[in-house]
């Protein structure tokens, strides 16, 4: 609830200026990616199943206590701290769903957990929108944080703790793996993380610049803004998991669907140009970004964790989780300096502009071998090549 809201509570509540509520959204980014490397390393160190808990306890009470942050400084502070608490749970998260999923429903398996967290997207901005126009503010943060504690409580009495299987896993592509299996020595993984870092960028503007250009540019309020962006979960739920299914199986270039994906977060900025003639675009370009995200965000995820191995699952999964996080440090900052600076018309050009860049570099990093380093001295074995379905000659070219 909170989040989608927190631009417009800091510039319309807290009467901020929209650099400040860019720094603000940036403290809040810089605590995101922090978090998640801690939490990745908590991952491979104490286990999935403790982070994950003690996040949502710590995230419930520090979302109630933001209410208590009025002044630039202490807001800073408060998002910061919250962003590094919250987000040490998506590591440890997207390392749980490999230990209770198997290598051939895998995909699958991320879309469900998608689905489960689109579903509370579809009802969140919407119930928070609702909460502001009819109660303020205050009652949004109770919420969010009383939401948060239950579902500790929940994850605690109905998800039982499953110890993770060591072995070798077969992975869709052939792979050499490095000797100790670190990402920060994976080259096309680190080449991934910079273009899902771009493609974040982009599609970060949803939560941090869009609220803003609906209340400035067509007065929408809270309540309206909420239904919106709940449009975009909404439809994730219903018709991610068919596609995934359908698409899961089949021979099709994952990295050329990845930037398709992106490329529909482009298309879906540049309209907005026309939603000043009518403002059903506005519906429309969030139809446009959210299929751009059922075809990027499942196969970008289920790319990393493949490169992964089960002793440094949590450290694949906190880099790549941490692009997202460099996202929210700069998205903010980046849409609402420009739209303040050049206006939102020129934010459109330029976000579009990097959907392009980021398109041709999936294009030739899928050209490139999967091939990671080996440690000197160290033998490869046979059986460290493993495929999980047919390679075709397209492939193999």
């Amino acid at each position: 609830m909170v989040v989608p809201f927190l631009t417009v509570y800091l510039t319309f509540q807290l009467h901020f200026t929209l650099p400040q509520a860019g720094w603000a959204m940036a403290c809040f980014g810089i605590g995101s990616i922090l978090g998640n490397l801690i939490g990745g390393k908590l991952t491979d160190k104490i286990g999935y199943y403790q982070v994950q808990f003690w996040s949502l306890i710590l995230s419930g009470i520090l979302f109630i206590s933001l209410l208590n942050a009025h002044t630039f400084p202490q807001v800073c502070v408060a998002v910061f701290v919250l962003a590094v608490v919250a987000d040490a749970f998506r590591p440890a998260n997207h390392a749980s769903i490999a230990i209770y999923s198997k290598v051939e429903n895998r995909t699958r398996s991320y879309s469900l957990v998608r689905l489960a967290i689109n579903l509370g997207f579809a009802i969140g901005p919407a119930a928070g929108g609702l909460l502001v126009a009819t109660r303020g503010y205050d009652l949004m943060f109770w919420v969010d944080g009383l939401t948060c504690l239950a579902a500790a409580v929940l994850f605690r009495v109905f998800l039982k703790y499953k110890k993770e299987e060591k072995g070798i896993e077969a992975t869709t592509e052939i792979v050499i793996p490095t000797g100790n299996g670190l990402p920060y020595k994976d080259r096309k993984f680190l080449l991934f993380m910079v273009l899902t870092t771009i493609s974040a960028l982009v599609f970060m503007q949803f939560f941090s610049t869009l609220p803003v250009f609906y209340k400035r540019e067509f007065a929408m309020s809270e309540g309206q803004i909420g239904t919106l962006l709940a449009l975009n979960g909404l439809l994730i739920a219903l018709v991610e998991m068919p596609i995934i299914y359908t698409l899961e199986g089949k021979t099709f270039r994952k990295l050329t669907t990845i930037g398709g994906g992106v490329l529909l977060f482009g298309a879906s900025f540049l309209m907005l140009e026309l939603a000043h003639f009518w403002q059903g675009i506005l519906v429309i370009s969030v139809v446009v970004i959210t299929f751009g995200e059922i075809f990027m965000m499942p196969f970008s995820n289920v790319f990393a964790l493949e490169r992964s191995t089960p002793a440094t699952r949590g450290q694949y999964m906190a880099l790549y989780s941490s692009s997202w996080s460099v996202a929210h440090t700069f998205a903010p900052m980046l849409g609402l300096l420009i739209a303040n600076a050049w206006g939102f018309r020129t934010l459109w050009y330029v976000l579009a502009g990097l959907c392009v860049i980021a398109f041709l570099g999936y294009k030739l990093l899928e050209r490139q071998p999967a091939i990671v380093p080996i440690q000197p001295h160290q033998e490869l074995l046979e059986e460290e090549w493993l495929v999980e379905e047919v390679v075709t000659i397209d492939d193999i070219r």
